[in-house]
């Protein structure tokens, strides 16, 4: 049990009957007329559906641990995702859901930031952005390079995103993973 006064930015409530949810952001008010609250936007961990609520100040409110750790993702076991401790070397399976969109972005012996509460996985977590190979696009026509334009392209991994016309099968990229985007070249 934490008070509200204690609330930080990350941190995880319990509430609603059990359900999760991470501390966007807070603001303590103290208004001229009335008791003190905190307005907080927070997210639930497994939907990601963001709410805004308010608390009475001094309240207290069920504070859930969540344990996150870097894994290394080893290979696909049916529609588990097998992630490794580095540390101890243990093998997680994850389920498809509990990974999300970061199943675009993953391939093995990339490491993400994996999420437990009470041994159950809530989320994966990649870096904002990740570098992978593109596996085939169009070629590129010359007199493309100041257009602007965009062409699909498909990655490695088989998630396909947007890439400028001068990009060519073979070359490594880097992408965005919260949204897909083209960030820029790698230079090997």
């Amino acid at each position: 049990m934490a008070s509200t006064n204690d609330l930080k930015n990350g941190m995880v409530l319990k509430l609603d009957g059990g359900q999760l949810w991470s501390v966007v952001e807070f603001q303590h008010v103290k208004p001229g007329k009335g008791p003190a609250f905190v307005r907080t936007k927070l997210k639930n961990v497994l939907s990601g559906k963001v709410v805004d609520k308010t608390f009475n100040a001094g309240v207290k409110v069920e504070t859930a641990t969540v344990d996150k750790r870097d894994m290394q993702f080893s290979y696909m076991d049916g529609d588990y995702f097998v992630f490794m401790d580095m540390e101890t070397y243990d093998q997680l399976h994850v389920d498809k859901k509990a990974v999300g969109d970061a199943a675009n972005f993953l391939i093995e012996g990339f490491t993400a930031s994996v999420a437990q509460h009470e041994g159950e996985v809530l989320y994966v977590e990649l870096p904002a952005a990740v570098e992978l190979v593109i596996q085939e696009t169009e070629p590129g026509v010359q007199g493309d390079r100041s257009t602007g334009g965009t062409k699909p392209a498909t990655l490695e991994t088989g998630h396909q995103i947007s890439v400028p016309l001068f990009i060519t099968t073979g070359e490594k990229i880097k992408v965005d993973t919260r949204t897909s985007d083209y960030l820029g070249r790698v230079n090997s």
